[in-house]
């Protein structure tokens, strides 16, 4: 996408000429906090941004006078527009005005303006050059300095280690109202994101990782805003629904990430001699391999007394290696979705039929020499199935997930 980036001086008529940057502040019911908010930060970017702007009041819906104030600054200040949705939701707003807004960047901050304005021109700017997709401002980065209290502290990392453990989130911190896009990203980003509330943000981010965009984040300064109407109760559970709700969808593969990440996705710095993915893919693979054989190495130990060596050698290996394709297909090989989950399986068991010859007849050939203790056949066991391992990752990558690799791809 190429970007206009005249400064303000020499960008012509307000209207004529669309903006670099288009910063929405959605407000309800914010009739004392709405102007001296919007002159503040107008103020601020007349000033200190070196780009065409637009400041954009979406109106969720105030029962107040919020919007004869909005009117008022429009009037007065002709880089401020306002927009009246009939419905409440900051994710609703928000979705509006970025899908009709012309400008190349958009933004958007709580009117409380809890972060320090200093922080938006490096937020945006990676997205002005083209380095970055998605920008979000954080209050849990190294360099951060926040004033909050305990409770909502605790809230917010609570928050985030949810989302790291139940949708592998890799940003820092998803809720502050500090966070910006690129237009182009976000008019084929934005109709996959469903929520309409406080989960929008989340949502956003999640989908965009898992597309292979690139998310910049910011260390800010931010203050609490003590007269906050947030029902913390509300949101939060909320956010769980909306957690809940995007695990189902990225578990079934409904969303279409893969033409996506087609389309803006950032492929992986190519490497002489070695295929796109590899690094990562043994590594996800090793470490899937270590729990299994561990996995495999106790079930063995626990069935070696009661049945003999190969038949818990050949249960052991199978109840581990249905689990080993199940998750190497969804952890190693990003396979989404239940398409074709049972002709993997059917694959992977010929795959087991391999790890199974070669660990039987590890065994066996032990047997012929000697009668051994049990930790010598587990010796054994174990650099038969460091072999079987290595057989087995070249086999799922070349054959039981080679058609799915690609379409099925995400962050």
């Amino acid at each position: 996408m190429s970007l206009s980036t005249l400064p303000v001086h020499e960008s012509g008529p307000v209207g004529v000429v669309a903006p670099v940057l288009d910063v929405v502040v959605p407000v309800y019911n914010e009739e004392i906090d709405l102007e001296p908010c919007v002159r503040r930060l107008h103020a601020y970017l007349a000033t200190e941004f070196p780009y065409r702007f637009r400041i954009t009041i979406a109106d969720n819906a105030s029962t107040d006078s919020t919007a004869d104030v909005a009117r008022r600054l429009t009037d007065s200040l002709r880089e401020v527009s306002w927009v009246h949705l009939p419905q409440k939701g900051r994710g609703r707003a928000l979705n509006y005005v970025w899908t009709h807004s012309d400008a190349a960047v958009l933004a958007y901050m709580d009117v409380d303006l809890s972060t320090d304005l200093g922080a938006l021109l490096p937020l945006v700017a990676p997205l002005i050059s083209g380095h970055s997709d998605l920008a979000i401002g954080s209050r849990l980065a190294r360099g951060s300095r926040v004033v909050r209290g305990a409770k909502r502290e605790f809230i917010s990392r609570s928050y985030n280690l949810i989302l790291r453990s139940t949708l592998s989130a890799r940003f820092s911190d998803a809720q502050c109202g500090f966070k910006a896009i690129r237009a182009d990203v976000a008019e084929r980003l934005l109709p996959m994101v469903e929520d309409t509330g406080w989960f929008f943000d989340t949502e956003m981010l999640v989908l965009a990782e898992r597309a292979g965009l690139r998310i910049h984040e910011v260390p800010v300064d931010w203050v609490d805003d003590p007269d906050s109407r947030v029902d913390i109760v509300a949101t939060a559970m909320a956010d769980l629904r909306g957690i809940a709700r995007l695990t189902r969808a990225l578990g079934t593969g409904r969303l279409p990430l893969a033409a996506l990440r087609e389309q803006l996705g950032r492929n992986p710095l190519p490497v002489a001699g070695v295929p796109a993915g590899l690094t990562g893919q043994i590594l996800r693979f090793a470490a899937v391999g270590v729990a299994s054989t561990l996995a495999y190495l106790a079930l063995y130990a626990i069935l070696r007394d009661g049945m003999g060596a190969q038949w818990a050698n050949l249960i052991a290996l199978l109840v581990t290696a249905i689990a080993n394709t199940a998750v190497n297909r969804r952890v190693t090989f990003r396979v989404r979705g239940s398409d074709g989950a049972w002709r993997h399986q059917a694959q992977g068991l010929v795959v087991f039929g391999i790890g199974l010859g070669l660990t039987s007849g590890s065994l066996a050939l032990l047997h012929l020499m000697t009668s051994p203790p049990t930790y010598v056949e587990l010796g054994v066991l174990v650099i038969a199935n460091l072999i079987a391992t290595g057989v087995r990752f070249l086999l799922m990558r070349i054959w039981v997930f080679r058609a799915t690799r690609g379409a099925h791809a995400s962050a």
